[in-house]
């Protein structure tokens, strides 16, 4: 009896503390309680769960408030030992600790993953104090009502998970990340899991877990599970097993900045313009700018295969003119898978590489991989949207071309029709469909673009022409070069009997952007807060878009189009605050303000001025599909491609 009650002391000690420091930092010192969280808890459908072991940490609150304070948050308990309380937990304490032992099931209710204890309150607090890690429960599961909100969205997908695997361990917060786990694990979604495999994920995760405590004081707001996610794409899972726990514990410290950056925020730090920090004399005694740089730019094919690689290759070429011999540039062509980009990034390295370009957005994890392994080089990612502190994305605004080019296809749509051949269902491309529109309906408010897609079956412009477009707005120009405009590929151009004249085209100029960001390395003012995610996306006043107009257009209307530019260039005129509604008749902005870049780039709608839809996953060509994974504007919803975690 006497160890038992010191056992008691020692809980009650740690239980008032632990009240203190949660009441100290302004956080309920009490176990939730489900009624308060769920008030129309006796409305909602209940599920009926066999006894099963739950994980003792997913126990976070009661079922009501009677016996709520006399626990702490983590069940440890409160009151003081000559109390009627206090002896019923020395006496469960004794039971747990004989040869009878603790069998009798809890009763809880289960709501998004959490338990809520009704029956057994004094059994949780002496088993969780006692470290036992699962918990015999009879569940009665609340299911919640359907709804878009991404936390019951990721709740209807745990159901479809715990259905196959049985485990209660992991629970997200997104929608996706189930798909994303079983896919790293090499597992279908519709695979039942042996009691084996139960077993074995569950140990390596709570190893993982071990790791991730030892590091849980560095931020708040993570899941474990979400810290797993990140550390997957950069080890594979059977490494779980074989790293020592020191090692396993120091791989999750190089990541840790990118687990800040991707769980703690909404989303990443969006920089439109080009970094001009000034530093400070003792700024730049103590962290002196280099002088020089040794540059990599890492391409899939080469500039003779792909417009793509070409445009960033001539990119690298006039920025290396442009510093002279501040810089040295490498170029590293054809990788053209997983495998080969980690080698060539490997190269790159071993070559001496302080500065690494990777130049689509399918080498990112390639490049988080090298970032990671070679913390004080920098890497940067041509994509949007990346919430990771290692590797900075870079792209373009591309809808203040599109507006322009939509200003003069709106002018000369003699029949109010205007084709628009769309790329990719990628952030930032809605919104360029819907500055064109606007541009359009400016010089033409009776105008009506009709949409189709490059990246589904078939040949979206002769589709559009059949329909009776004489205007028509094809692909950007990746790069200014001469014959950019032959052949109809790119740009605005007029049908006029059978023949294209190209009017204008957006150009991507990305010699200016690379010079930006190379300037900045140089000169001090690349500068990134701990933990944070930073993402280029320039437009006009950068540079880094241009719009090429033909002597085709008239006069009038390229006056205006280069007034427009000027304007766009100088920030003093915003083209989305104007009155818009969606195709499904919503309104989406009602004049008096703009959209911020966030929301622009993430833009998923079209104005009601387009005829048209984005197009399914399943239903665009394979060849489009890797990217469109990685900067679809959908792409939580795309179930992982497994041969992608399968290296």
């Amino acid at each position: 009896m006497t160890s038992s009650l010191n056992e008691y002391t020692k809980a009650l000690r740690l239980g008032r503390a632990e009240k203190k420091e949660r009441a100290d930092a302004g956080l309920d010192p009490y176990p939730a309680v489900l009624e308060e969280i769920l008030p129309e808890l006796a409305r909602c459908s209940i599920q009926d769960l066999p006894v099963q072991d739950i994980p003792a940490g997913r126990i976070i609150g009661t079922v009501s408030a009677g016996r709520v304070s006399a626990f702490s948050a983590g069940f440890l308990p409160l009151l003081d030992a000559e109390t009627e309380f206090a002896h019923k937990w020395i006496s469960l304490f004794d039971a747990h600790m004989s040869d009878t032992g603790i069998h009798e099931p809890v009763l809880c209710y289960e709501y998004l993953g959490d338990f809520y204890v009704q029956e057994g309150n004094k059994r949780v607090s002496v088993l969780k104090y006692s470290g036992s890690p699962r918990i015999p429960a009879v569940i009665r599961r609340i299911l919640p009502l359907p709804s878009d909100e991404p936390r019951i969205r990721a709740y209807t997908e745990f159901l479809e998970f715990y259905r196959h695997t049985k485990l209660y361990d992991i629970q997200y917060r997104k929608p996706g990340d189930y798909a994303r786990l079983l896919a790293f694990l090499k597992k279908d979604q519709d695979e039942d899991w042996s009691e084996a495999e139960r077993r074995s994920f569950s140990a390596r995760f709570h190893y993982f877990l071990d790791a991730f405590t030892g590091l849980e004081g560095k931020a708040t707001d993570l899941l474990p599970e979400e810290a797993l996610l990140l550390w997957l794409k950069v080890y594979p899972y059977e490494q779980l097993s074989s790293m020592s726990a020191k090692e396993l514990k120091a791989s999750l410290a190089g990541l840790w900045g990118d687990v800040v950056a991707e769980t703690g925020s909404d989303a990443p730090s969006l920089r439109t313009e080009p970094e001009t920090a000034s530093r400070s004399v003792l700024e730049k005694i103590i962290s002196p700018s280099p002088s020089h740089l040794n540059i990599a730019f890492i391409y899939r094919g080469d500039a003779a295969s792909s417009p793509w690689t070409r445009a960033h290759r001539l990119g690298a070429d006039k920025m290396q003119e442009a510093l002279g011999d501040a810089v040295n540039v490498r170029h590293y062509d054809h990788a053209d898978s997983p495998l080969l980009a980690d080698e060539k990034l490997e190269e790159a390295v071993a070559d001496g590489a302080e500065l690494i370009f990777t130049t689509t957005p399918i080498f990112l994890r390639s490049c988080l991989k090298a970032a990671v392994k070679y913390p004080k080089l920098h890497f940067l990612n041509c994509s949007v949207d990346t919430p990771l502190s290692s590797v900075r994305s870079y792209y373009c605004r591309t809808y203040e071309g599109k507006f322009i080019t939509g200003l003069i296809a709106g002018a000369m749509a003699e029949d109010d029709l205007i084709g628009y051949v769309g790329s990719y269902p990628i952030l930032g491309v809605p919104a360029s469909i819907c500055a064109f529109a606007i541009g359009a309906r400016m010089t033409n408010p009776r105008a009506k673009i009709l949409l189709d897609w490059s990246c589904l079956p078939g040949n979206a412009a002769e589709r559009l022409i059949a329909r009776g477009v004489k205007i028509l707005s094809n692909r950007d120009i990746p790069v200014k070069e001469p014959g950019s405009f032959s052949g109809g590929e790119y740009g605005v151009y007029l049908l006029n009997g059978g023949a294209l004249s190209p009017l204008a085209s957006p150009v991507w100029v990305w010699d200016r952007l690379y010079e930006h960001i190379v300037r900045s390395i140089l000169s001090g003012s690349w500068n990134q807060k701990k933990g944070e995610a930073v993402n280029y996306w320039w437009g006009m006043s950068s540079g880094a878009i241009d719009v090429e107009l033909t002597g085709l257009v008239p006069e009038g209307t390229a006056q205006l189009a280069m007034h427009m530019m000027k304007v766009l260039r100088e920030g003093s005129f915003d083209p989305f605050r104007t009155l818009i509604y969606a195709q499904d008749g919503s309104l989406k902005n009602d004049g008096s303000q703009g959209f911020s870049p966030l929301e622009l780039l993430r833009m998923d709608w079209l104005p009601a001025s387009v005829v048209g839809r984005i197009p399914a996953f399943n239903e665009l060509l394979p060849v489009s599909r890797s990217l469109v994974r990685e900067l679809g504007i959908y792409r939580d919803s795309i179930p992982p491609e497994a041969s992608l975690y399968n290296e």
